[in-house]
């Protein structure tokens, strides 16, 4: 099954502080997330390492206002500090939390402690599409996502900003090789899909039964050879109007809505 990573160690001083600024620390350790529901989604998560949280006043009345268990002594700062932590234009609306990358679980443990459908991505590199389908996997109840590692973007701030709280809800395994996962997916008793717009239109109903792991490919240039011969069957979403294809994230949430919806 798949190898799990050690986490990075964080060396730190015996008061948890260095001498060193916060924006020099986070290339060394960690990064920031920032947005409300991120935030809230990784202080209320006791699995997410955390090592400082800059806010606003505002930020820190909204984080309080929705009870949120801040776990780590908030540093109030002015409005700009963040600006400067953040990319161009995100909007971190008063809060930044640095963190340590999650530790993935392994496949066994996904298939046997939780139940609904796997999307794997198949070198889908834009980070925001994978938060957006992050987002979405939790809204229809999936039970991880499998990534490709060497070319799938690790864990960052524009990528959990996307998922908007789905990065702490929903488990993200990343993989070496995506055709050995299927494999692996299919003696444990799964059903593998590849989207792709050559298919015969997805039918949820048709999957009573079976559980079922949702393969998409890249933005553009869709699923890959070898990963398309490895799946059981090729499927297409149901689209009556004049666009011939959807961006990989909405692919991925009307995907996985036909796969949930009552028959």
């Amino acid at each position: 099954m798949s190898k799990r990573p050690s986490r990075p160690s964080s060396p730190r001083s015996p008061s948890g502080r260095s001498g060193r600024s916060a924006e020099g620390r986070a290339a060394a350790s960690g990064y920031w997330m920032y947005g409300l529901h991120a935030v809230e989604a990784a202080l209320r998560n006791p699995d997410r390492h955390l090592h400082e949280l800059l806010v606003t006043k505002e930020g820190l009345s909204a984080l309080e206002s929705r009870q949120v268990p801040i776990r780590i002594s908030p540093n109030v700062v002015e409005r700009q500090r963040l600006d400067l932590l953040c990319e161009r234009d995100a909007v971190h609306q008063g809060v930044c939390l640095r963190v340590e990358p999650l530790t993935p679980p392994f496949l066994d443990e996904v298939l046997e402690g939780r139940e609904g459908p796997l999307l794997i991505l198949d070198q889908v590199t834009d980070p925001r599409n994978i938060g957006a389908i992050l987002r979405s996997a939790a809204a229809f109840g999936a039970a991880a996502l499998v990534v490709q590692d060497r070319n799938t973007p690790q864990e960052g701030g524009a990528l959990a900003k996307a998922a908007s709280g789905a990065l702490d809800v929903v488990p993200v395994l990343r993989e070496v090789n995506l055709s050995r996962i299927i494999a692996q997916l299919q003696n444990a008793g799964l059903w593998t899909v590849g989207l792709d717009a050559g298919g015969s239109v997805l039918n949820g109903p048709s999957y009573t039964g079976r559980r079922v792991a949702l393969v998409l490919g890249a933005e553009g240039a869709g699923l890959r050879r070898l990963t398309r011969e490895s799946c059981d069957e090729i499927a297409s979403v149901y689209m009556p109007g004049d666009m011939e294809s959807l961006n990989v994230s909405n692919a991925a949430a009307v995907a996985l809505y036909e796969l949930v919806r009552p028959a």
